[in-house]
């Protein structure tokens, strides 16, 4: 299944990455640096892998043959029985995680997230359940020990968001909560109506790796409009008599950010721009895709906006996720944060899927 000429030449594309990090000229390119230091890590991660199943693979090979000598210690075959019964499971379990250790890794899955969620089809009912989503992502984060930074927010008139954005900032945070992407449908009975009728509500969330220097998302000044304007959420007394808010236009693009939960002008502004590049660098890696060829299917981590991803029916308890035919009966438990199982289910489905892909390649 493995091939140990492949684990040779990984061996000897290590040894050319530690040359290169031993040259005092690159850390000069910080990018390329970065992309180095990335690449030797992943490499030596699935060298020590490689390394667990060689031996495993060696391991039963020779408890084979003892078991299979006859003239072998009757203790002896007993305890290579008891190896190979230890082995054989184990064999191809750990050439399963060696495929998965030798995956390209993506760049950006260690960063901070940008959260977005915002009301869709649903009236007050939606803005209700964009709520709901924005509290579950945040008690999921404390849980994590993540920080939930708030950029922007406009309040429904019932207590929910039309819309909400937010920084996750956590290591992995959002190699984590990439799967979140796309459009999230509720059925329950809205506080709304009076009859005890059920409702369907929509909410999209939108998921993006934070910006950093390396990427080089350089935006000119000229190509930027930066409106000031008061502030119209949480903040006290002064929030709406200082001009403190900021919208931050990016004209070539028509991409708009805005931060309001900023006392400060500045801090505001900093915000706004984050989140301004964090989606020029989701389009770019959007583009960049869909020119590589990406099914669709196999980059369910990218997070299409148009797919409905998930249901989350409240009478019945139930959550059922499209994109991989999963239903869970504890929507009580997940809306409160518990989404360990369902986004572990998501990245092991993800992982299976660029296996194939990588296996169909090869």
């Amino acid at each position: 299944m493995i091939d140990r000429a492949y684990i040779d030449q990984l061996n000897a594309r290590v040894a050319v990455l530690e040359m290169q990090l031993a040259d005092p000229a690159t850390p000069s390119n910080p990018a390329r640096f970065k992309a180095v230091v990335l690449e030797h890590a992943h490499l030596r991660r699935a060298l020590a892998k490689a390394g667990e199943f060689v031996k495993a693979e060696q391991d039963l090979a020779a408890a084979r043959e003892l078991a299979d000598d006859a003239n072998a210690d009757a203790g002896l075959k007993s305890l290579a029985a008891d190896e190979i019964a230890a082995l054989e499971p184990r064999v191809p379990a750990l050439a399963r995680e060696l495929m998965i250790a030798l995956l390209p890794p993506d760049p950006v899955e260690t960063r901070n997230a940008i959260l977005e969620i915002r009301a869709g089809t649903g009236g007050e009912e939606a803005g209700l359940f964009a709520g709901d989503l924005f509290r579950m992502y945040t008690r999921y984060a404390e849980r994590r020990g993540w920080k939930v930074n708030l950029v922007d927010a406009a309040a429904s008139d019932r207590g929910g968001y039309k819309e909400v954005v937010a920084m996750i900032q956590g290591v992995g945070a959002y190699g984590v909560l990439r799967y979140e992407g796309g459009v999230h449908r509720v059925q329950r009975v809205p506080v709304t109506e009076a009859a005890g009728r059920i409702h369907t509500s929509a909410a999209t969330v939108a998921v993006l790796p934070e910006a950093e220097e390396v990427d080089e998302i350089a935006i000119p000044a000229e190509e930027l409009r930066i409106d000031i304007f008061c502030s119209s959420g949480p903040g006290g007394q002064s929030v709406n008599t200082t001009y403190s808010a900021v919208r931050v236009t990016h004209l070539p693009t028509g991409l708009v950010a805005q931060s309001q939960d900023e006392r400060s002008q500045r801090q505001n502004k900093e915000k706004a721009m984050a989140v301004l590049k964090a989606r020029l660098l989701d389009q770019r890696r959007r583009e960049e895709m869909e020119k590589g060829g990406v099914a669709r299917r196999d980059q369910i981590r990218t997070g299409d906006r148009s797919e409905k991803i998930r249901t989350y029916n409240f009478p019945q308890n139930r959550l059922t996720d499209h994109r991989i035919n999963l239903t869970l009966y504890s929507l009580n438990r997940v809306i409160e944060g518990d989404l360990d199982n369902l986004l572990q289910a998501l990245r092991e489905d993800d992982l299976s899927s660029r296996l194939r892909a990588q296996m169909n390649q090869a």
